[in-house]
């Protein structure tokens, strides 16, 4: 039996995993625990930003087996739809240079030559769900001149917590993986649309996560 933690930030993606199951937990994260498929899942909903996830995955994830993600997240020019998130980074860490920002892997010290700065996920088990990067960052995208920003570190997909799970993942020495599906384009039209995709989104990802959890 694999001990599974599956984070999600808003209640709306918590409460799209494994609908009306488990049993709830009080503390400082919602948490629903249930079995299925043979594993022991914890599902906590961890709020947004990057201090959330990451404050969540270390309290709730030493014992875990493998961290998982489910949500949304904003398209760099991606489709819509549910990616399976094969690398993450944190768009927002890194050292200010006269002149411009330059991005070093999340953790490392931020000076000399920046190497790559993602974290790869677990292998793909054969969801058959398209691969992306994603960008995490404490701030949400909204203006198309930040997007194109992001679009030069190689990302496809935006959003304020995946970079972070990604982070602690690898500081526990844990295994982790994120599918995250499509709420907005990163442009003006972004804080209207998230909110009317939320729903659906939501569920898109959460279907792909059980999806996942059935294959392990």
């Amino acid at each position: 039996m694999a001990r599974i933690l599956i984070l999600a930030a808003l209640p709306e993606e918590a409460d799209a995993l494994f609908p009306a199951s488990g049993r709830r937990e009080a503390g400082p994260f919602a948490l629903r625990h249930l079995i299925v498929h043979g594993h022991d899942l914890s599902i906590a909903t961890c709020g947004l930003g990057k201090v959330n996830a990451a404050l969540a995955a270390g309290l709730l994830g030493a014992e875990a087996d493998l961290l998982l993600m489910s949500g949304t997240c904003g398209a760099l020019g991606a489709a819509p739809g549910a990616y399976w998130l094969a690398e993450a980074l944190q768009h927002d860490y890194g050292a200010t240079h006269p002149g411009r920002f330059r991005r070093y892997r999340a953790g490392e010290w931020p000076m000399g030559e920046p190497a790559e700065a993602h974290f790869s996920a677990m292998p793909d088990p054969g969801l058959g769900l398209p691969h992306a990067r994603i960008a995490s960052g404490d701030s949400f995208v909204a203006c198309p001149d930040a997007a194109a920003d992001l679009t030069s570190l190689g990302a496809t997909l935006v959003d304020m917590e995946v970079g972070a799970v990604a982070q602690a993942a690898a500081r526990l020495g844990k295994p982790w993986a994120a599918i995250k599906a499509v709420t907005d384009e990163a442009n003006g039209d972004s804080g209207g649309d998230f909110q009317a995709n939320l729903i659906r989104a939501a569920r898109l990802a959460a279907t792909e996560v059980e999806r996942l959890v059935a294959t392990i």
